[in-house]
């Protein structure tokens, strides 16, 4: 054990630490007696070996209550009559945590998006400015007239193109329940009514990802990249669309380096046509 010698504020003397105590060694006065206790300030007693947690879930934007809701639990040792009993008090309990269809709704859209994004691998940021974004919708009354499944697609999609993180359409639409009709409506009447702060994309963020999923050398990656801010001097972006020029950039990296990428391979990660990809390849030889 460590000693911390200090001075005894009464007399002056050696005060040398013992324990959780510090005590003066001429007059015997306790300094000081408490323990800084470096652990958590909680303390769960039914089970404080295996099951450490009290305070439950934290605040999150991505659930109609932000995660303050309660619920009752399941357990083994309920048989029969009493385990039938808090089966009908648990549905009952969920049934009254939703008081109105625009809870209803806001419940459904949620879980959608929550899937969506599970499903495209994007961040727990994305999801909770998404549900934030949808939320804003339904108070300026928005969906009158539109799909929820829809309204949950465009809430990601504008989210992703506020926050720089390249997704298209098609590859919403993919895992998506709404079609790209349904998605475009939504998120024309988002930009329209809430005036959402959404440039044209640029297209070397889609550049990494599409150079990841085609398995092509960094340096074909940086030679793309170039190629596109050669493309932007020109000109060769406006009316195009990001993700055919992302493409085709890559096709043309490849192509100055040996390296084998086919036309149909580059168009169909891009989820563009090959005729689309070879209009920007071509100028880009000019």
């Amino acid at each position: 054990m460590s000693t911390t010698v200090t001075q005894c504020p009464e007399c002056n003397g050696s005060v040398k630490q013992q324990g959780v105590e510090s005590v003066c060694g001429s007059c015997g006065l306790v300094v000081g007696e408490d323990a800084i206790d470096p652990g958590p300030e909680w303390r769960s007693f039914d089970d404080d070996d295996t099951d450490r947690a009290r305070t439950g879930a934290p605040l999150t934007r991505s659930r109609h209550d932000r995660g303050l809701s309660t619920k009752i639990g399941r357990s083994t040792r309920l048989k029969g009559r009493k385990r039938r009993q808090f089966a009908r008090l648990r549905r009952e309990h969920n049934r009254a945590q939703i008081s109105s269809k625009r809870e209803r709704n806001k419940v459904y859209a949620f879980t959608e998006i929550r899937r969506i994004i599970g499903s495209m691998a994007l961040s727990d940021a994305i999801r909770d400015r998404a549900c934030v974004l949808f939320e804003s919708a339904q108070k300026e009354d928005l969906l009158q007239g539109r799909t929820l499944e829809g309204f949950a697609a465009a809430a990601i999609y504008a989210t992703c193109r506020t926050e720089g993180v390249a997704r298209t359409i098609d590859e919403l639409c993919t895992v998506a329940k709404a079609t790209q009709a349904e998605l475009r409506a939504a998120y024309d009447a988002l930009n329209r009514e809430l005036g959402l702060p959404t440039g044209p994309i640029d297209p070397r963020e889609y550049v990494p990802r599409f150079a990841t999923t085609l398995d092509l050398p960094t340096a074909v990656r940086q030679r793309a990249e170039q190629l596109v801010d050669e493309a932007q001097d020109r000109s060769l972006v406006s009316g195009r669309n990001p993700a055919g020029v992302a493409a085709a950039c890559l096709y043309t990296a490849a192509q100055e380096q040996d390296v084998a990428l086919t036309q149909a391979e580059a168009a169909d990660v891009a989820d563009v046509t090959p005729v689309t990809l070879r209009g920007t390849y071509t100028e880009l030889q000019e």
